[in-house]
């Protein structure tokens, strides 16, 4: 046995044994470590993909009326590819009351996970307030919100105003100019006075985009006035250049009823107007940011403040 040798038996305290227990210790740590850290990093690398998924908006579903006219149907489709472009990458589908196909009840039978409703009408009326709940009731496998109507806004009296000058309105230019001009805003009707404060709030948010011409609610059925009596009480007043203004979203047999009525320019459906596509997503993000648009404890929508 030479010095170098180690003597036989038990190692004493101090030793490079011990030393190299507690290096393989420390080694069993480390490694124990770094395998935990690897799979939190593993974990953080997927969250990412979670989090999209999570991230997705909800469907944006327009509920229009729908009518018996073919153009309708193809204006609301232009409107839509409209907010589309104003913003990609959103879900958008469209739901109809009545008469055209797809029927709303069949746009939220084929939808998952969320959806704000954004009907494209302009008043708190029998379709806002009773057929639009009924489709989200039976449909309770969505999370649903449902935005205020459309009217009324500053962006309807733009879209309004537009349609008006297409069709030729002008106040100025002519003996009398503004003093005697008038307009006859044109809508469908209901019997619920909400839906008619709506309307007349409209109106004068269109009379003030016009310069002060007076503008006079009239509607083609369930309201008055008509749109002949509301032309016979602006000739009352000295206003003998009247326009009417098509306070509807496409063509139809109420929106081709008014216009042949008017006794001067018609202006055409708001149809597939920009400010009426900025309006629909105004909606839109007012229903997903409105508290009180959230599920109730019954999982029935609110419907969103105007």
């Amino acid at each position: 046995m030479t010095a170098s040798t180690p003597p036989p038996g038990p190692v004493p305290p101090g030793t490079t044994t011990h030393l190299d227990s507690t290096a393989q210790l420390m080694d069993q740590i480390t490694v124990q470590l770094s395998s935990r850290l690897l799979t939190a990093g593993t974990r953080s690398l997927r969250r990412p993909h979670a989090d999209r998924r999570h991230s997705r908006p909800p469907t944006l579903v327009a509920v229009a009326h729908g009518s018996r006219d073919p153009r309708a149907r193809e204006t609301v489709l232009a409107l839509l590819d409209l907010v589309r472009a104003l913003r990609p990458g959103l879900p958008v589908r469209l739901g109809h009351i009545e008469l055209n196909d797809p029927p709303l009840s069949g746009t939220l039978a084929e939808l998952r996970g969320d959806a704000v409703l954004v009907p494209l009408l302009f008043g708190r009326g029998h379709h806002v307030k009773h057929d639009i709940p009924q489709a989200v009731g039976e449909a309770p496998h969505l999370r649903v919100r449902t935005a205020a109507p459309l009217g009324p806004h500053p962006l309807l009296a733009e879209a309004l105003h537009s349609r008006l000058a297409e069709a030729g309105w002008r106040t100025s230019g002519r003996a009398g100019g503004l003093a005697r001009s008038g307009v006859v805003l044109a809508s469908a009707g209901s019997l619920d006075p909400e839906s008619a404060a709506d309307t007349a709030r409209t109106a004068e948010l269109l009379s003030a985009r016009l310069g002060g011409a007076p503008v006079l609610p009239a509607y083609a059925s369930a309201a008055a006035p008509t749109v002949p009596e509301a032309v016979s009480a602006l000739r009352a007043a000295g206003r003998d250049r009247i326009a009417v203004a098509s306070y509807f979203t496409a063509p139809g047999r109420f929106s081709a009823q008014c216009a042949d009525l008017a006794p001067g320019v018609a202006a055409g459906p708001l149809g597939a107007h920009p400010a009426l596509a900025r309006l629909v997503l105004h909606r839109y993000d007012e229903a997903r940011a409105a508290k009180a648009a959230a599920p109730g404890p019954a999982g029935e929508p609110q419907l969103a403040s105007a």
